[in-house]
């Protein structure tokens, strides 16, 4: 046997080693099963059961650059998402209003606000609506030393709600801001249309300007800015006041006061919150019972 390891040397031994046995034999089973694929097709079908055997336990997306197309996608979302919070933060730091930081904040999204940026925005509000957003009082309170540790801003679909957090992650105060409102203040919309007798809480308690007036300056001088605390937004308005309405209803030690307005034949109405014991005051004078 370790004979037949040489090379033949004769064309009669090649083809004697050519056709023996095995080779034919080698050859007659490849020919057998290479006609019999072409008549059966059981390579295909064998193939078909083993994957239909195996498919529960293959991945929904047997394609692995399928798998990485969704990673880079989910990487390029992930940069849009960091890039878009990093700009919305440093416009919300360059923001002239709390409309310019609302217009900005989809739903569900939300920035930091430094004190500071916060307490500049809340004093260009006339104090009419600063007071709508909050009081000046519980606002000293709240960024005095460390009762709040952040304040952040969430968009909404009408709006935007504003949280005050302390250092163990509570929230202390939150406020809604509705669209309207906020376009109220960018727009300086301030007058309601109508006539007081609209607006509920009002009726028994509308006096003509020229009475209401008078009424006030029978009262002490440093009890009148407690009365008509937002003489700018008044200054500010075009036409005539033709009445005052007084609510019958007090809030957090405020009374709020209708102002109504004519402007080219058209009325509408001012609120504004007046001190409740400033109010009580002038409704003494108004009865002729004040000394």
């Amino acid at each position: 046997m370790i004979l037949g390891w040489y090379e033949p040397v004769t064309f009669q031994e090649w083809i004697k080693r050519t056709a023996s046995f095995l080779n034919l034999g080698l050859l007659i089973f490849s020919a057998v099963v290479f006609f019999s694929e072409f008549r059966y097709d059981w390579c295909e079908q064998l193939l078909g059961n083993f994957l239909a055997s195996t498919n529960e336990t293959r991945p929904e997306k047997g394609a692995i650059w399928e798998l990485g197309k969704d990673t880079i996608n989910a990487h390029q979302s992930l940069n849009k998402i960091i890039d878009r919070k990093s700009d919305t933060r440093r416009f919300a730091h360059k923001a002239a209003s709390f409309s310019g930081i609302s217009a900005r904040l989809i739903p569900g999204e939300w920035v930091i606000l430094e004190k500071e940026q916060f307490k500049r925005l809340y004093l260009s509000l006339p104090l009419t609506h600063a007071r709508q957003i909050m009081e000046p009082a519980r606002l000293i309170w709240l960024l005095n030393g460390e009762v709040t540790d952040r304040i952040f801003c969430e968009g909404l679909k009408n709006g935007m709600k504003i949280y005050f957090i302390n250092a163990e992650n509570r929230v202390v105060q939150h406020i809604d801001l509705k669209e309207n409102t906020l376009d109220a203040i960018a727009e300086k919309q301030y007058l309601e249309p109508g006539r007081l007798e609209k607006f509920d809480g009002f009726m028994g308690r509308i006096y003509p300007a020229e009475q209401f007036f008078k009424a006030v300056f029978k009262l002490p001088q440093e009890m009148i800015p407690d009365l008509l605390p937002d003489t700018d937004l008044l200054l500010d308005q075009e036409g005539t006041i033709l009445r005052i309405g007084i609510s019958n209803e007090a809030k957090d030690g405020f009374i709020r006061l209708g102002i109504e307005i004519q402007h080219r034949n058209q009325p509408g109405v001012l609120f504004v919150r007046a001190r409740e014991w400033a109010v009580w005051q002038l409704g003494l004078v108004l009865k002729g019972e004040h000394p």
